[in-house]
């Protein structure tokens, strides 16, 4: 059996939130079944006794563990579950080469290899595993809780659908056959040059600060978050970007195809104000359609909040709702 690769895994507290004095920290590397190990931070109810229930999380798109997704683990930890929040395969602390690359199927896999972790741990109920998902993994988590049912509930928060972004645009202004054709044209030119000279390079992360006022909000929103008050040095999004061809799978793999046939609950969250709400609301419909069990389905619209306020911003993000979802189901 394959052992973890020795990845070279920061001991000092180096996250964009404070440490809970509530919660256990301590860090973890675990593999997926493409021979990737992952580096996690694992996070601890202190004083915790017997089996717990466990939530692993990732995202946003192109962030680390040290940014939003550990602050949600942490806080969840505070309120009684076992979690890991994980860097997905060839960003942060985990393995994987070449670097800042995504792949709906390898980072599918990355989500069930969390829960692979998880279920073996002696502390953990493997009967009551959920996940949850920020950003573009919020539609990564619907695709792995639509192919992996030890997975009781799942949680998306402030969601994309990458496949949706890569083959149609924001706001699937770019949909149409010549768009996506110059997308590929772009990109095939693209690994002729990076093969003349085994360099990938990096497609631009957000904007420096100050960001000009006339870019649109969202971009803006971004620099702010990534840029500004949760940068980290490992982060790609806080600094040059993914590589030129690093998401490029997406636009022929829509991840969301069977997700109205997700028989565990799913509790799907958005900004009301959030540019990327309409993505969260067409998923919440599209899982519905005939859906086996809509009884345990949910659609949370925040009024009033933008995409990143649920990064962050603790008086904002319903972890008071998300605890009570997970308590819910993972029973």
């Amino acid at each position: 059996m394959l052992k973890p690769a020795e990845l070279h895994l920061s001991q000092e507290w180096d996250k964009t939130f404070p440490q809970s004095d509530r919660v256990d920290h301590r860090k973890v590397t675990f593999l997926n079944r493409y021979g990737l190990t992952l580096a996690a931070d694992q996070y601890t109810p202190k004083g915790a006794q017997g089996r717990l229930p466990a939530v692993a999380v990732c995202g946003p798109f192109g962030a680390v563990k040290e940014q939003c997704s550990g602050l949600y683990a942490q806080t969840l930890a505070e309120r009684g579950f076992l979690t890991v929040a994980f860097d997905p395969s060839f960003t942060g602390e985990s393995g994987g080469e070449p670097r800042y690359t995504a792949s709906p199927d390898i980072n599918t896999e990355d989500f069930q290899a969390a829960v692979d972790f998880l279920s073996v741990q002696g502390n953990v109920d493997p009967d009551r595993i959920g996940i949850l998902g920020i950003c573009g993994w919020g539609g990564l988590a619907l695709n792995t809780a639509a192919i992996d049912t030890r997975i009781k509930a799942t949680v998306v928060s402030t969601m994309y659908d990458m496949s949706r972004i890569a083959a149609k645009g924001y706001f699937d202004a770019a949909d149409s056959e010549e768009a996506r054709h110059q997308v590929r044209e772009s990109c095939s030119a693209a690994r002729t040059a990076i093969c003349r000279s085994g360099d990938y390079g990096r497609a631009g992360g957000c904007l420096p600060l100050p960001v000009p006022e006339d870019v649109p909000f969202y971009v803006k929103d971004y620099s702010e978050y990534y840029k500004g008050r949760a940068y980290h040095p490992r982060s790609l999004n806080s600094n040059e970007g993914w590589n030129t061809i690093g998401t490029l799978s997406f636009l022929n793999q829509p991840i969301l195809q069977y997700t109205n046939e997700i028989r565990s609950a799913v509790l799907i969250i958005h900004g009301e104000k959030a540019h990327s709400c309409y993505m969260g609301r067409d998923a919440y419909a599209h899982m519905m359609k005939g859906n086996p069990s809509p009884e345990n389905k949910e659609l949370m619209i925040i009024p009033g909040a933008v995409h990143t306020d649920l990064y962050d911003d603790l008086d904002i993000i319903p972890f008071d709702k998300i605890q009570n979802f997970f308590r819910t189901y993972l029973k």
